[in-house]
């Protein structure tokens, strides 16, 4: 299966929600909040870096409840809101 190239537009998007979730980690080690979401610390660090920029529904959704994060606040902040849509 051919991946669809990601528009600029996604990809900033995806970084931007990297910088979101690095924030919202705060002093807590990538590792400590990648297990606690159920996923692998490279996997928490491909998101935070922009690496993967389009991460699946469920990935978020756990990254969102370790990180205390509302679902819909994450989503209007990327979509262009203001960061401080952030609070849970």
């Amino acid at each position: 299966m051919v991946r669809t190239p990601l528009t600029p537009e996604e990809r900033r998007r995806g970084e931007h929600l990297g910088a979101l979730l690095r924030e919202a980690r705060g002093p807590r080690s990538m590792v400590d909040v990648a297990l606690a979401a159920g996923l692998s610390p490279e996997t928490l660090r491909k998101i935070e870096t922009g690496r993967a920029p389009t991460p699946a529904f469920f990935t978020i959704a756990a990254l969102a409840q370790t990180l205390g994060l509302s679902l819909d606040a994450l989503a209007t902040t990327c979509a262009g809101a203001g960061a401080s849509a952030l609070s849970a």
